[in-house]
Order: structure tokens, then sequence, then C-alpha cells
């Protein structure tokens, strides 16, 4: 199941992706994308990064045959070369439609149900009524935590996805999926579904809410953008973590401070640097101390390699010329986009930040939306760094505390931020002569960025109906890892701003939640007069 060719090196190759069959090693390494799920004896869709690697008890994916290595399968990948039309094609002649139906939906799902066990009854859920709730223990969730227990605030649980378990408020590796705008003049407001791991439910009622649920590194749109060997700089950290060496000659995408980490602690693998900018100064001091080259203003222009990457071709801006670096990973380290799904659901109000290329909830000085008692705290507001992280979180515990509520002023504009620089990297991207080619806009669906284009000149506009007509975003990422890019894409074709384009619906659960989770709630979310 590893790959240990080229002196020792592992990188799992554990699925091949739903439509194409193309291979897929792990990307984000935090348990949002698609390219690690494995089948166990019990589960389906089991995230191996959650579960550490090498996974125990793994069982070779449905979308593989005979292995996740060795696909048969893969040859559709070669067969349609400019993808497969499940939109318009497989119409005629009109008695093979339904063998055409029994193909489609073998290339749309991610695993067979009768394949596995039934896994075990999941129990009643926990249930907790607090004065307040943090979501996520990082560095801003846990600043807030011991400012509030410093002002004699003691009645708080603590929700965080990695294990932490916040001095024993909650137990350990549960994630907030649900938050539901918070229920007028009840004693406890807000209630909060969370799944713990993927054994039960945890209900929580609370009166305030501190939303710690920080971010993530992007993905990048480039062809060959989903073969192994591309990972984020959390996949890279992650596989570091478990003692895995998956590359011997990383590039390294981006110019700022989540680059000069990468570079700080994979240095001796790393043979190169690609900013689509400017390359920050502390980014720069690291890398000349490491004999790094540097590519500042360049662009991807692709990642050659079919079970890996093999090289990674690149062209500096405003056309420039063409290299080619010999590599086996690309680790992208550009843009950390924050979770917003929470806010979405809450229905607070979001706005676009150019800076930051995403969508955050409008807050006032001390963290508090536009929903009485919800607050956002550390990477989940916008903030860029530790310290103002931590003064982010100690803020919303002191507001909280004082019992104080903040109004934020919807009509107050924000000062002007520049573009987005991704916008402008993107539009010298797309005047390449190479075409779309067979671009992965979407690695969960295999959706392709051709098919995007078609959709949007067809008369398509807008991210959600992009989203409904071509299922971008519906996998099981949830849009994380595709509508950002997306949303910037279709803002250049479609001459508008990113808020025009908008945002897709945020509909519950954050991450896959069982039914049998669900069914175990004996009171509906809303319910005022649950304890």
């Amino acid at each position: 199941m590893t790959n240990r060719s080229d002196g020792g090196r592992q990188l799992p190759i554990l699925q091949r992706s739903i439509r194409y069959h193309r291979p897929r090693a792990p990307f984000c390494g935090v348990g949002y994308c698609t390219n690690c799920l494995v089948r166990t004896d019990q589960r389906l869709n089991v995230r191996a990064c959650r579960e550490g690697f090498p996974t125990r008890g793994v069982r070779a994916t449905s979308h593989a045959w005979p292995s996740p290595q060795h696909d048969l399968l893969g040859v559709l990948d070669l067969l349609f070369p400019r993808g497969i039309d499940t939109l318009r094609g497989f119409r005629r002649p009109a008695w093979a439609v339904p063998a055409y139906q029994r193909i489609v939906r073998r290339l749309a799902g991610y695993d067979n149900p009768d394949s596995v066990a039934s896994p075990p009854s999941s129990g009643p859920p926990r249930t907790r009524s607090v004065d307040v709730l943090v979501i996520g223990y990082g560095t801003s969730g846990a600043a807030a935590v011991d400012e509030l227990k410093a002002r004699g605030i003691d009645a708080i649980a603590v929700l965080d996805r990695n294990g932490a378990e916040g001095d024993g408020t909650m137990p350990g590796r549960t994630t907030a999926v649900f938050l539901p705008p918070p229920t007028r003049n009840a004693p406890y407001p807000f209630r909060v579904l969370a799944s713990e791991g993927s054994e039960r439910a945890v209900l929580v009622s609370a009166r305030k809410v501190i939303v710690a649920a920080g971010g993530y590194d992007a993905s990048l749109l480039f062809p060959g953008n989903d073969r192994p060997g591309v990972m984020t700089a959390d996949g890279a950290f992650s596989f570091e973590r478990d003692g895995i060496e998956p590359f011997l000659r990383a590039v390294v995408f981006g110019g700022g401070d989540r680059a000069r980490k990468v570079v700080e602690k994979l240095g001796d693998r790393v043979v190169a640097v690609v900013a689509p900018g400017e390359v920050g100064p502390d980014l720069a001091r690291a890398a000349s101390d490491r004999g790094i080259p540097l590519y500042p203003r360049s662009l991807v222009l692709g990642a050659r390699g079919r079970s890996r990457v093999r090289s990674i071709r690149i062209r500096a801006r405003s056309f420039g010329p063409r290299q080619t670096l010999g590599a086996d990973a690309l680790v992208l380290a550009h843009r950390r986009i924050p979770h917003p799904q929470l806010f979405f659901q809450a229905g607070a109000r979001m706005v676009w930040r150019p800076r930051v290329g995403a969508y955050l909830p409008a807050v006032d000085a001390h963290g508090a939306t536009t929903v009485p008692g919800l607050y956002a705290v550390g990477s989940a507001a916008g903030a860029v760094d530790l310290d103002s992280s931590r003064a982010s979180g100690r803020a919303a515990a002191r507001a909280v505390a004082e019992g104080a509520e903040p109004g934020v002023d919807v009509t107050r504009s924000s000062p002007p931020e520049p573009p987005n620089e991704m916008q402008g990297y993107y539009r010298e991207l797309l005047a390449e002569p190479e075409g779309f080619a067979k671009w992965i806009a979407c690695p969960c669906e295999d959706v392709l960025l051709r098919e995007l284009r078609r959709a949007n000149e067809d008369g398509y506009r807008g991210i959600e109906v992009i989203k409904r007509y071509t299922g971008l975003g519906t996998g099981l990422c949830q849009g994380r890892y595709c509508v950002p890019d997306a949303v910037l894409l279709l803002s250049i074709w479609e001459g508008r701003s990113p808020p025009e384009v908008g945002y897709i619906t945020q509909r519950p659960p954050v991450v896959p939640t069982t039914l049998g989770q669900l069914a175990t709630l004996e009171t509906p979310l809303s319910d005022p007069e649950a304890p």
C-alpha cells in the first residue's frame, strides 16, 4: 500500500478518484479532503490521515481493481482525455440509456455500503448545558478558555476535533457539525450538534458560543493538480508527525510566513520556492540560509508524472521564461482559508475579505458577530499571527465575562483592501495557450475546469448555480478545496467581484456524520425547553 521507491520514500496510494480512477494520495493531512479515503472492516470512507499512517485494518478501496496502485479501471482516464460528459452525453441511442445510467451511477458514488459489516450502535448522545461553548482549542480558543477561567467562569465546554480535551471539559476528537441560529428568549439559545469521533453525537446547549475554528491551507489549480505528491503544508507536516518521508525533492509554492515554516521544518528536502508574488524577507532569509533558489512572481504551469509528481513546470509572470524543476512533490503554502461553515449556518453576516481571499464574519473589536452571543476569534475572524490570535481570544472572553453585548455596525464600511493576489495570478494562468486540458477543479467529484467554463458560457452564473449544475463542491470536503478558487475564476470570467459571485449554501453537517448518530437525538436542535 505504500510506494517505497526512490530511496525509501513512502507515499501511500490509498484510492482512485470516483469518475476517472486517477491515482490519489494524501493531500490535506487534516481530515477534510477525500484523497485518503479507505475502507475498514466496519466503516466506510475513513480518512486515513485521522487514524494515523499506516492505518490498521484497511481494506482496498472499492474504486480500484485489483489494487489502488494498479487499477485496470484507470483506462477511463486515458480513453476520455477531454473528460466524460455525464450531463449532456449518454443519451443516444435511446435503447442504451438504462445501461448508461448504471455506468453514470457507478462513477458517482464513493463506496458500496453492502461491502462492510454494520457498525456498532452509537448509543445515546452526550448532553451538556454550559454558559460558554468554545469551538476549537488552538491558540485563540485556548486563550479564550484561560481568560474565562481567570474571570471565574467555569461552566465551559470545549469542542476540538484534534484531540485536545480542554482540561477535561469535553471528550477529545469532537467536532461541531451544526450550529443553527439561536432560539430567542431561551435560557440556552444555542444548540450545537457535535460528532464524537465515529461513535455518537454530542449535543451542547450554551448561552454564548466562541468559535475558534481556525483555517486550512488552500488548494491550487493547474494541470496535474491532483497528482500524488501535490499536498498542502498541513499534509506535509502530518507526514512528518507520523514519521513518514513522502518526498525527497519538494517545490514549495508560497511567498509568505506559511512557506517559511515549511522551509524551516523541511528545508533539507526543499529544492525550490515558487511564489505567486513577491517573496517575504523572512522566507528569503530562511531559503538563503539553506541554499534554496527562489522564483518570485511565477506561475505553476503543471505537474508532470502519473503515479506521482516527477517535475514541476513554471513560468515567470508577465510572460517570462519557462523552466522545469525536477521534483517529486509540490507543497502548497500560499494561502490560508478560515473555516466559515458554522457562521453561515448560524446566520451571521459574512463579508468578502480580498486580503484573505475568503469570506469572514463581520465582527466588532471584541469578536462579536451579528448573531447575539456568537463570537469569532483567531483565524476564523481574520487574525494572521499568534499574537493577534491570542489577543482576539482574550478580547472575546472578556466581553462574555463582563456581560457586554457589543453591536456590530453592518453599515460601517471596511477599509479598502487590494485585490486578492490569486485573482491576477489566475488571470495570467488562464491565458496560457495549452487550454484547460484535464484540470481537476473538484477532486472529490472529478469535476473538470473545462466543465465549469462550459457551464458559465452556457449562461450559468454564480457559484451556487455552478455547483448545482456541475456538482462542484458537493463532495465530502463540502467545497473547502474547490470553491475558494472557483469563486476567483468565476469572478474573472463573469467580470464581477467575488461577493457578487456569492458562495455555496452551507448545509450541515460540517464534516460527514453518520445517520446513526443523528438518529440518537431525542429533541430537535431548536427546542427551547431542552436542558
